[in-house]
This record gives structure tokens, sequence and C-alpha cells, in this order.
């Protein structure tokens, strides 16, 4: 049963601490990355026959197998991917940045560069954790930004294809170049390229504890999205809330993840104990029934305050992946929220809308990284490059500030590098 705290009550660590997952996978995540940075194509294929049982001739899924699996998928699903597709740019398009130019008519032009990265790698997780939607969410705001080439990886089922949805989703996204490989060696492999798949620039995506590892042993040969903890939602809730609809959505992500997080904030102590009795109720009824019991017994808490501006204060603390702002008036309260990685806006808007169809980001930042990161974005496929000109007047004018700046570093080099134009002139 989901925990009931007294905000007044209880210290900081007992309302503020969050499940913290212990992993002892990175020998064996950097031993993997190595046999691939050593044998390439063969290593995938072995790991591949070892960890997915999968017995491969090809890495590389064919046009054919992607036109069977959209033959396979129903046709009303296929309708459902292109109106979450068509939202999803709508919403990333008006993320793009421009290129600027500041010119001052001084002899002096500077400006900035958006640039997209050359080759972005997509993660998508396979076998029971198939998500169609974090193809679209991650394939789309890399083709807006301009990406020339989008290369996704996902591990085969044993008969050696991939889950008919993701190929369907990711042909609706537009994703170039799709490999049967999963786990730390698909992040190895899209991180330094094998024979067969390219190098990338970028490598964003969840996955297990192998996958979040391989991606912290390669940034900086590659950059990457986030590290991604287990699963989270707070529900913000004042006492007019109806207790079944608090507790369903509690449960969207308590279903995800033993280790995931559920978490309701509430200045209504009737509606704790009516959200915790129907959590009783609906658990049983899950098909995950199982993964939500452990995630809400050992992760779920209810914490009750004064008043919603300290539920507010609290969610804020907490910063977490996804915020229901389950009130009246919300956009009264939405200035107030600093720290979450999405919002979701009234008692309307089961953050499920967002996992799926809204248009804004699934993949966000957990563990109170909120507070100082963000959802992905067509920023993440981006990078940004400056550019300075300046005239030799324009030099003359600033030449001698630059070296008496550079001297008091104590790097005369850097000194003569701007005033040497000068003396030339004066010989």
């Amino acid at each position: 049963m989901i925990k009931i705290m007294n905000y007044n009550e209880l210290s900081y660590d007992e309302i503020f601490s969050r499940f913290e997952p212990t992993s002892s996978v990175e020998g064996v995540v950097s031993d993997i990355i190595k046999t691939v940075k050593t044998f390439g194509d063969k290593a995938l294929f072995d790991y591949t026959a070892r960890f997915d049982k999968a017995q491969l001739t090809d890495l590389q899924v064919s046009k054919a197998e992607i036109n069977e699996a959209r033959s396979l998928v129903e046709p009303e699903f296929i309708g459902i991917l292109e109106h979450a597709a068509k939202n999803i740019r709508k919403f990333h398009e008006a993320q793009k940045r421009q290129s600027f130019i500041i010119n001052d008519g001084d002899g002096i032009v500077m400006g900035q560069k958006i640039i997209p990265v050359d080759r972005a790698g997509l993660y998508v997780p396979g076998g029971t954790a198939a998500y169609p939607s974090t193809v679209l969410m991650d394939a789309i705001p890399a083709k807006i930004a301009g990406v020339r080439e989008v290369v996704m990886v996902t591990p085969p089922s044993v008969d050696g294809k991939v889950n008919p949805a993701i190929l369907a989703a990711a042909s609706v996204a537009g994703v170039d170049k799709i490999f049967k490989v999963g786990g730390a060696q698909a992040i190895a492999a899209l991180a330094y390229g094998t024979e067969t798949i390219p190098k990338v620039d970028k490598i964003v995506g969840p996955g297990n504890a192998f996958v979040a590892e391989a991606k912290k042993q390669v940034f900086g040969t590659v950059s990457i999205d986030m590290i991604a903890g287990p699963s989270e939602i707070l529900v913000v809730a004042d006492g007019k809330s109806n207790p079944r609809w608090v507790a369903a959505d509690l449960l969207s992500q308590a279903e995800h993840d033993k280790n995931a997080s559920a978490v309701l904030v509430t200045d209504s102590m009737e509606l704790a104990q009516a959200v915790s009795d129907e959590l009783e109720k609906q658990i049983p009824l899950l098909d995950r029934a199982e993964i939500a019991r452990a995630s809400i017994d050992n992760n779920g808490k209810i914490i009750v305050a004064d008043n919603l501006n300290v539920v507010i204060d609290i969610a804020n603390e907490i910063a977490p992946e996804h915020l229901e702002l389950c009130v009246d008036n919300p956009f009264d309260w939405l200035s107030k929220i600093r720290h979450a990685g999405s919002i979701f806006m009234g008692r309307n808007c089961p953050e499920a809308l967002g996992d799926y169809l809204a248009g804004p980001n699934h993949t966000l930042p957990t563990s109170g990284t909120a507070k100082f990161s963000s959802p992905l974005s067509v920023d993440d496929f981006i990078k940004k490059t400056q550019y300075t000109y300046y005239t030799a007047d324009a030099l003359k004018r600033v030449a001698e500030d630059v070296a008496c700046f550079a001297r008091k570093e104590g790097l005369t080099g850097h000194a003569k590098s701007a005033v040497i134009r000068l003396e030339d002139d004066e010989a």
C-alpha cells in the first residue's frame, strides 16, 4: 500500500528521498564496448546470438522487412501513428533556431550559425518494452533539425525480426537506416562504427541499465541526450480532484517499472486516503499488476501539505519527470512551477497524452535533473558555430586593449598576435 505522509511531521530526507537503483554493470559494459571496437560486426552477431537468442545473417533491416511490418500493423494504428507524428512535428517545428548576424557598420561583423549534426543514432528498446512512441519522439526532432542521416538500432526477437509497430513508426518518422542490434553493443556500434553500422555524432533514446551505462562510457566520443533513470510522475491535486482519475494517472507510470516513482502531493487528507483506496482497487485490474504493485509499495508516496503554495514548493523540490497540475485554473499556477520535465495542465490532461499524441516530447529528465536539464528537442540535434570579422581599422582600435588583457593573464603570445599587425603596418 502507498505511504501517506504529513509534510509537517517528517524530516526532509523522509519526504524527498527517492529510489536510487544500484548498478554493477560497468565492467561488463566496458568489455562489450572494447569487443565491438575490436571486432565490429562479428561482435554484434555474437552478442545478438548470446543475449537476444537470434541468429542473424544481416544486421540491417531491409525495405522489404519494413514494408512487411507495415502490412502487419492495423491500418487504424498506422493512422494513429501519423496523427501523433503530425502533432509532434507541429510542436517541434516551433523549436527551430535561426542563425544570426550582427553588423554594426564599423568594420566588425559577428554571427552564429546553426548547424545540424551530420548523423544521429536512436536507441529503441525491443522485446516486452517495445515503444513505437519513442521512435516518433526521437526521430522527428532530428529530422526537423536537418540531420542528414538518422540511424536506428533496436534488438530483434528470437526469430530475428523487429517488432512491426516499431518499424511502422520508423517508416512514418522517416528513419533512414535501421539495424537489428540492441544493448550496450548497439551503443558501442553507434559510437565507434562497424563495417555495417555507421558512426554517429549523437545518441539518444532510453534503455536498460546496460544501455545507460554504455551511453555514459561513450560520452565524449559522441554526444548523448541524457542518462535516464526510472519513470516518474508527480500529481499536484487539490481536494476537488477525482480520486479515481488521480489513482489511474499514478498507475500510468507505476506500471512501467518496479523502480518507477508515483507521487501525489495534495492539500487534502481526504483525497489522499481516497486515492490510496482507489490504488488498491485498480492495481489488480492491470495487465502489469505485479510491476505496478512493487512500484507503488516501494517507491510510491502521498504527501499532504497545508495549502497549494506549499504543495507547489514540494513539487519544485522533487523536480519530477512528469508533473500533473490537477487544480482549478491551472494556468494561474504555471508560473510557480520551476522544475519539471513536462507539465500536464488541468484535470483532463493525463500524462499518457504526452507519452503518445499531444506533441511535446516524452524523452524527459528524471531523478531530479529537471532542475538543470530539459526535454529532448530540436536543440539536441544542432550545434552552434560562431564567427567574427574585423577590418584592419577595427582591429587597430582595440589591439592594445586585447594585448593588455592578454598580458594580465601572462599570455604574451596572445598579446603579440594582436599588436604584430600594427607593427607591420608601421614598418
